[in-house]
């Protein structure tokens, strides 16, 4: 039996180089090699932004439109939305009825967010449960491998542990889910943090040309090198070195690390050319974009192709959940 690969985005709008380095890029290969499921979490997006849901329709639709101008094609696989199969709640409420506390508030992912995140209160039930509901995603539709990054690996060993739980309770169901690590681990951000909307540091894929150069512009170099003739340290170098080695071959990092030491350029010569090898790298991307723009409907159609694949496999499995629970009957709608 092909593998099938469970996989979702929380819909923030327009996505940028983060995303797409840590997880699309991935999603376009993984395509060709497996039955591949992607995913609308948008309540998911309620765990954070519970008080200004206005945006979410719009950003469904915006972050859809990018997946399909990077490359997912629905008729390679299946495309929908969390929120469109009421299944996935019904398992995560299942899970959480098996999910110790504890489990939940060692993860170091939670913890990260609690110290990040200040400028609400997001200490809910919900956005604590938010492994379990992952769990549920994954593992509803028969998922065997997920791609993620490595800092999601702390809420996929959770969802393993969840599985075992569940299958020592009620006898051997469910997959345990594997990792599929993503090629680019980790893409800072202009300031040097993690690249995020929410941080305001981000280069979105959809940037035109000039609003690119003006961002890389804005990037940490190495902060000792005062002036031109100042020999440079690729290695103190904050975000621009580390944001070549994903655009740059070795022999060009090796040529940008002897120009930058023997300071044979500056900081904004390498800064043009980070910006330039961006800009070259998005122009399919805008085209396609603009070209899936002018199909207003586009976005509808493809979610509900994916709901009419995927929704058949997740009633399944909800029926042979409930058996196992011991609370299924005939008369049960499933």
């Amino acid at each position: 039996m092909t593998k099938r690969v469970v996989s979702g985005q929380r819909p923030t709008g327009r996505l940028h180089l983060g995303h797409y380095f840590g997880t699309l890029q991935n999603w376009v290969r993984l395509q060709d090699q497996y039955q591949c499921l992607f995913f609308v979490a948008d309540w998911h997006a309620l765990t954070t932004k519970f008080d200004d849901v206005g945006g979410i329709s719009e950003d469904t639709r915006e972050m859809v439109i990018d997946w399909l101008a990077v490359g997912l094609d629905p008729k390679k696989c299946f495309i929908y939305k969390q929120s469109d199969i009421p299944e996935v709640a019904e398992l995560f409420v299942y899970l959480t009825m098996i999910t110790p506390v504890s489990w939940l508030e060692r993860n170091p992912t939670y913890k990260e967010m609690l110290r990040e995140i200040t400028s609400k209160d997001i200490q809910t039930a919900g956005f604590l449960s938010y492994p379990v509901l992952q769990t549920a995603d994954i593992i509803l539709p028969k998922g065997n491998l997920v791609p993620v990054g490595e800092d999601q690996l702390p809420h996929l060993e959770l969802g393993r542990e969840i599985v075992r739980r569940f299958n020592f309770l009620y006898g051997d169901y469910f997959d345990e889910p594997e990792a599929l690590l993503s090629p680019v681990k980790r893409l800072l951000g202009i300031d040097g943090r993690k690249m995020s909307k929410s941080y305001g540091n981000s280069i979105f894929l959809s940037d035109d040309p000039d609003t690119i150069r003006a961002k890389v512009n804005q990037m940490i170099t190495d902060p000792a090198r005062q002036k031109k003739t100042d020999p440079g340290s690729t290695e103190a170098c904050m975000v621009v070195y580390p944001t070549h080695h994903v655009y740059s071959s070795n022999a060009e990092l090796q040529e940008i690390e002897t120009k930058c030491h023997e300071a044979a350029w500056g900081c904004m010569a390498c800064k043009r050319e980070l910006a330039d090898k961006i800009i070259d790298s998005l122009a399919g991307f805008r085209e396609r974009r603009a070209e899936i723009e002018k199909e207003p409907g586009i976005v509808n159609e493809v979610l509900r192709e994916g709901l009419h694949q995927v929704r058949p496999i997740c009633r399944s499995t909800i029926h042979d959940v409930r058996s196992k629970l011991n609370i299924f009957s005939e008369t049960t709608v499933v």
